[in-house]
């Protein structure tokens, strides 16, 4: 899952995308309103943290702007601001949901959790499909109650699946949603996580569609 964060002041972005990371994600960050517009136009975020106050572009305005393009993505508004009137305008601006400054990065991992989850259709935070049970709180994975150890990007294109489940997902989006920008990015990286991740597991959970991508469904003596 790819997020992207929006946050001006240094410190508090760097630590921000580093607990992002650290649960899983993969993190892109903006420190001004011109280039989280820019960003958020151009790349399939699964999630945005968006603070209100930033320079050049305030954060309501960027968010107003992704919205009336049509761009639908999950957004959590930071804001140091405590009148409510301040709250109505983000969630009338097309905000998911708000965390208040101060706050713990517990609260915020929490929240974005919630967020992908509900985007998808979830309303819990374990991920079933078959004998495979994972648990977006805790970043473990089981096969019929066996831990399962997955290095951080077979974590991630296992996440990217079980919260897609039922459809097919092409190598090219599971590109777009797994590395950050900086990453080199090469579809057929994919294709080597996915056999990784097929051993570990080692049930049949992972189809191959030809020529179209990786469908997600339950073995056949599971259904």
């Amino acid at each position: 899952m790819r997020l992207l964060v929006v946050e001006d002041d240094p410190d508090l972005n760097r630590q921000l995308a580093s607990a992002l990371t650290d649960a899983g994600y993969a993190v892109d960050r903006a420190f001004d309103g011109e280039e989280a517009h820019f960003l958020g136009e151009t790349e399939p975020y699964d999630a945005i943290i968006l603070d209100i106050g930033l320079p050049r572009m305030d954060g309501i305005s960027v968010l107003e702007a992704w919205r009336r393009s049509g761009r639908v993505m999950p957004v959590l508004l930071l804001t140091a601001r405590d009148r409510w009137s301040d709250k109505v305008q983000g969630f009338d601006a097309g905000a998911d949901d708000y965390v208040a400054k101060p706050f713990h990065l517990e609260e915020v991992l929490a929240r974005i959790r919630a967020l992908l989850r509900r985007s998808v259709g979830h309303a819990k935070s374990e991920f079933l499909c078959g004998p495979v049970r994972l648990d977006s709180r805790t970043g473990r994975v089981a096969v019929d109650g066996t831990p399962v150890k997955l290095t951080s990007h077979e974590y991630r294109l296992l996440a990217y699946l079980m919260h897609h489940a039922g459809r097919v997902v092409s190598r090219t989006e599971l590109v777009e949603h797994l590395y950050d920008q900086d990453f080199d990015r090469d579809s057929n990286t994919i294709e080597v996580f996915v056999g990784r991740v097929r051993r570990k597991l080692g049930v049949d959970v992972i189809q191959t569609v030809r020529g179209l991508g990786y469908l997600l469904t339950p073995p056949s003596d599971a259904r």
